[in-house]
């Protein structure tokens, strides 16, 4: 593995005399021989087939490594589509959060409306946990109806009994966290992902917000690898199919609708290496499932966890505006490791980002910015950098020169934009 690092820094006046600037450092990673990790196109990264990388016949796909959030392959992650009941995801979230922050609690009971009960229980003929109407149930049950058993009348009790109704839920609620979380694209219109037109979400933002509920909620997230669940003498199995199909499988949620097509998010650790899977919009739940297995038993066999920079290593500097030195080092508290290919030759870029010049005093250990490894067009990984040592303000006439120079800067760039 070979390194080579080429500071480049950016900067642009903004309010005051704080600019915006990056350091970039070119890290070309070379790992064994054969082949190259790279973008086949603008839709589809992975490597090509021949050369070791994954073929894949749904429509949209993504397989993500869940402790860096690095992609290992996509196909037109970012095409909005109908997610159906994967839309769930965004439910229990909300949900789990509420429970987090204390704003709601498991034991409390929510009344199962004449509303939940006829378009998402029993009369309904879809997926439900066939909670009777007008009984309540505890939130705690509802969201075992609502993972386990894809109960749509669970969500849309869940729903009522935060928000009055599924409308201002999928607004005021799923929309807002959604946005929280950096889900841009992802739009709501009910708690379910019943048909809608309102319903949208990508494969990459569902992966997203798979990995948020795998880091964040690990007392929850255990609800989503429970094969069955019982509920008004109904015994149902967990819709998963990957549960009983891959060693080290433990979520998350299957979805079909007519508009959606048939989808899946998965989830399965092994030795040690956890690999989130998302694809939609294939015609059959058989090749779901199948596409699915495939592609994280590729994942598994295929890639490996290597270290890039070991833990406290300077990997840039950051510019100082007004300091007693011009510059401070920076370094990672832990180490910034990758998935590259086992065998492969993957090229990779690393960048260390962050707003500056950054103004004094900076205390040892303040996060100034983050490292970001690119694989071909996609953030493999990102990892907070923090100033190594302390820097003092400095004198007035320091600050004064630092100052001057900013306008200048300032006055270049400005003049360079307009030609």
């Amino acid at each position: 593995m070979a390194f080579d690092l080429s500071p480049i820094r950016r900067t642009r006046l903004t309010a005051g005399l704080l600019a915006r600037g990056m350091i970039a450092l070119a890290l070309a990673a070379c790992i064994g021989s054969a082949g190259v990790l790279h973008a086949a196109n603008q839709s589809v990264q992975g490597g090509k087939k021949e050369e070791g990388g994954f073929d894949g016949d749904a429509p949209t796909a993504i397989l993500i490594e869940a402790s860096s959030g690095g992609v290992l392959f996509e196909k037109n992650a970012d095409e909005l589509r109908a997610p159906s009941s994967m839309m769930k995801l965004m439910t229990a979230e909300v949900i789990f959060n509420a429970l987090k922050k204390g704003d709601i609690k498991l034991t409390d009971e929510y009344r199962i409306s004449e509303n939940a009960w006829r378009r998402g229980g029993a009369p309904s003929g879809g997926s439900t946990m066939f909670a009777a109407i007008n009984s309540k149930v505890s939130v705690d049950d509802l969201l075992h109806g609502a993972i386990i058993q894809s109960g749509n009348d669970a969500c849309m009790a869940l729903a009522e009994g935060m928000a009055g109704n599924e409308r201002i839920f999928a607004s005021d609620f799923m929309t807002k966290r959604a946005r929280e979380l950096g889900l841009a694209k992802s739009t709501f219109a009910n708690a379910s992902g019943l048909p809608d037109p309102g319903n949208k979400m990508t494969v990459r933002e569902l992966g997203m917000l798979a990995r948020h509920l795998i880091l964040a909620y690990p007392e929850f997230y255990k609800l989503f690898g429970e094969k069955e669940f019982t509920w008004n003498k109904i015994r149902q199995q967990n819709r998963n199919p990957l549960l009983n199909a891959i060693e080290g499988a433990d979520g998350l949620k299957t979805g079909y609708t007519k508009e959606g097509g048939y989808g899946m998010v998965g989830s399965v650790v092994q030795n040690g290496t956890r690999l989130i899977v998302v694809v939609n919009g294939l015609d059959d739940p058989d090749d779901r499932a199948s596409e699915a297995k495939k592609m994280l038993e590729w994942g598994f066999r295929n890639f490996e966890t290597r270290t890039l920079i070991p833990a406290n290593q300077v990997v840039g500097y950051a510019r100082v505006f007004g300091g007693e030195a011009r510059s401070v080092k920076l370094a990672s508290r832990e180490p910034v490791k990758v998935m590259v290919q086992k065998n492969g030759n993957d090229k990779l870029i690393a960048r260390v980002v962050y707003t500056g010049p950054v103004r004094a005093p900076i205390e040892a250990g303040q996060q100034i910015g983050v490292v970001r490894v690119w694989r071909g067009s996609n953030v493999a990984v990102e990892t907070p950098v923090h100033a190594v040592e302390a820097v003092g303000a400095g004198s007035t006439m320091r600050r004064a020169f630092d100052g001057v120079t900013e306008l200048v800067i300032g006055a270049f760039r400005a003049g360079a934009e307009k030609l």
